[in-house]
């Protein structure tokens, strides 16, 4: 379009100019409004805004309407005021297009069926008028700031426009003035429900001019409060007087009227429909303000359910989360039930607004038969579709699905004053979407705790033997992920030789790969020592296994062959492959660690691994020990292999199973974080009298 297709001020002033086409399409209002008011702001024209707004939606609402072709929209701004023109592409001759109010319309009908909107725009512009194009005809206004001198654009009554094609008709409107109060409140969509005194405000004005005794404004929101009495003007309408009501033109779910107690005669239904109309814009605002608010509080609920229901990684309390959620935001009761191995329905948790009823909820949801709450909900579990529910217990269920699993159903009683809206419907299925993940995620920890403890325990001996004069003692704390299989092990076996073999190892990593060396480890040292190895050489042929099929895992042991000496003393032989060594306690006071130290295991072709001698007297206890007890933190700080000796010290004399119980619970109290690595305490102790 161009700069000459509607009035605009001196181009020598400071202007600001915008040009755009829309599509005859319903945003095209709001995308004209988006225009005016970036023009506005660029040129400091704030104080101009409510009018240029409501004026550019009546302009371009009607062209949508009556032209439905493209439309072009000029915005020009200057430092004294605006200009908008709203052009279409309508075809047909001049005569028959309905512009404006006409200068010889006395009837107060046919203003309001030809030109209601364009009462607003004379009203509220300083000028407006008509143009007419070969290619179609559009209508401009003109808005100056208030006390602003305004400015004419010279031979407005006659422009030449492309050549002198069109002409440019320039409308001086009659005033209009008693339908121009109607519409001279404008308050602020967006203030903290401005409707009742606007509408009180408006049914005063249009009561007054139609000498109306009485009236009122009903509106419902569809919020089940019912309907409501918005504004009320004089009296009570009395029985048998002939009434003027006009429905406000709101969309679902407002509903509402407008009633006015006047005869509705030519001159006061038109002003009752203009009343009506204008209240109607305010009406939508209002929805579309509350319907907003709504939706960023569901979307906040949303975020809020999702957030709670992904910490909970068991299933129970999972299930029994759902309702807390949905009760009584989303309706009087909730009940979850899940489906059995059996496909049989069972109810996993319930909850309702008011507690006494609840033996009543159960009742009711245990209850068989055809018409019975259980086989709606079998029906919505086996149909994977959304199934209302009947009397005594109205609602609805959902099904509860899973990456294509069917868990169970969700069932959700509807609300005391109203049912469930769209929005809440939508709600509570995206809610039943996040659940049903929920429950899945759930039972696929539980089923790894499960898998990963049975994994866990094969890995360790169920129980350590009894043998005379010897004590042995152990405390295993797994890592704090329960779903997760740590490396760390320990074992005694029996030598052939009559000695009994102390191992105490730990493999890098955790996990599966890392449980199936241990595994390895495990069984290789028990055939190795079973066929009568000595321990460096069965060290060596373990570490050969490790390079080859350890997949790049190592693993630290140490070994103690352990047998009975002379005077009551035990014997014991001490290996160690890269692991700490073990504290000495004396039975008659001191701590210290003893062995020397060797090569861990799967990391190089040859590994060294001296022997020491360590000689037990009566009372004596030797304590092996992973690195999940040194290098457990409390902030920055590890526990460490001096404070562990320190902790040993004071229990010299006490039994195996006292000293290995009092590191575990020291360690443990060390920190209040849950275990990062696996905890493993092993202790052999010389128990001859």
């Amino acid at each position: 379009m161009s700069a000459e297709a509607g009035p605009a001020a001196d181009g020598g002033r400071d202007e600001h100019v915008r040009r755009i086409r829309l599509p005859a399409d319903r945003r095209t209002p709001a995308a004209a409004r988006a225009l005016v008011r970036s023009v506005l702001t660029e040129a400091d024209l704030d104080d101009l805004l409510n009018e240029a707004l409501l004026l550019t939606t009546e302009l371009s609402t009607n062209a949508v309407e009556h032209a439905r072709t493209e439309l072009d929209i000029e915005v020009a701004a200057d430092p004294v005021g605006l200009t908008v023109t709203v052009t279409d592409f309508a075809a047909g001759p001049v005569d028959e297009l309905v512009v404006g109010v006409r200068n010889d319309t006395d009837e107060i009908t046919e203003v309001s069926e030809r030109g209601r909107g364009l009462l607003l725009v004379d009203h509220f512009a300083s000028r407006w008028g008509t143009t007419y194009l070969p290619t179609g005809k559009g209508v401009w206004f003109r808005l100056d700031r208030p006390g602003a001198a305004p400015e004419v654009p010279a031979a407005l009554d006659q422009v030449p426009v492309n050549g002198g094609d069109g002409t440019v008709a320039a409308s001086s409107a009659p005033s209009a003035t008693a339908m121009s109060e109607l519409t001279q409140t404008n308050p602020d969509p967006y203030a903290e429900d401005p409707l009742p005194d606007f509408a009180a405000d408006l049914l005063t004005r249009v009561a007054e001019m139609v000498g109306a005794a009485g009236g009122v404004v009903r509106l419902d929101r569809g919020d089940g409060q019912g309907t409501q009495v918005l504004a009320r003007y004089g009296r009570q309408p009395r029985p048998g007087n002939e009434l003027l009501q006009v429905p406000l033109a709101v969309h679902r779910p407002y509903a509402g009227e407008l009633e006015l107690d006047a005869a509705p005669s030519a001159y006061a239904r038109p002003l009752a429909v203009l009343a009506a109309e204008r209240l109607s814009l305010h009406l939508e605002n209002d929805r579309l303000r509350r319907a907003d608010i709504r939706r960023q509080a569901w979307l906040t609920f949303l975020a809020e359910a999702s957030e709670l229901l992904a910490q909970s990684l068991d299933v129970e309390l999972t299930m029994a989360l759902i309702p807390q959620l949905m009760v009584p935001r989303l309706g009087q009761w909730c009940a979850v039930h899940t489906t059995d191995e059996w496909g049989q329905l069972r109810l996993a948790a319930s909850s309702h607004a008011d507690e006494t009823v609840l033996p009543q909820l159960h009742k009711v949801l245990e209850e068989t038969g055809p018409e019975s709450v259980q086989a709606r909900l079998r029906e919505a579990s086996r149909s994977a579709t959304q199934v209302p529910l009947g009397p005594p217990m109205e609602g609805f269920a959902v099904p509860l699905i899973a990456r294509g699993q069917r868990l169970g159903t969700l069932a959700v009683g509807r609300h005391l004053r109203h049912r469930h809206d769209p929005d809440e419907v939508a709600v509570l299925e995206d809610v039943a979407r996040r659940a049903a993940l929920a429950i899945e995620n759930a039972r696929i920890h539980a089923e790894r705790r499960r898998v990963a403890q049975t994994l866990q325990q094969s890995l360790l001996p169920p129980v350590l033997p009894v043998v005379e004069g010897i004590g042995f003692a152990a405390e295993y704390v797994p890592t704090g992920d329960d779903a997760e299989v740590g490396g760390d092990f320990y074992d005694v076996v029996p030598l052939p030789d009559g000695r009994w073999l102390v191992v105490i190892g730990d493999v890098s990593g955790k996990g599966v790969q890392a449980a199936a060396v241990t595994g390895l480890v495990r069984d290789v040292i028990r055939v190795l020592v079973g066929d009568g190895k000595p321990l460096p050489e069965a060290l060596s042929r373990l570490n050969e296994t490790l390079v080859e099929r350890g997949g790049g895992r190592y693993c630290t042991l140490a070994l103690a062959a352990v047998g009975p000496g002379e005077r009551g003393q035990l014997d014991v032989s001490l290996h160690l492959a890269g692991h700490d060594r073990p504290v000495l306690l004396r039975g008659g006071g001191g701590a210290s660690f003893v062995g020397l130290g060797g090569t861990a295991l799967g990391l190089l072709d040859a590994i060294t691994s001296p022997t020491a001698e360590v000689p037990l007297a009566p009372g004596d206890s030797l304590v092996f020990y992973t690195d999940g007890v040194t290098e457990r933190r409390r902030g920055r700080e590890l526990f460490g292999v001096d404070r562990l000796r320190d902790a040993a010290a004071p229990l010299a004399g006490y039994s195996a199973d006292v000293v290995a119980a009092r590191l575990r619970a020291t360690a443990i109290n060390f920190s209040v974080e849950t275990p990062r690595d696996d905890i493993a305490i092993l202790v052999l102790r010389n128990d001859a009298l």
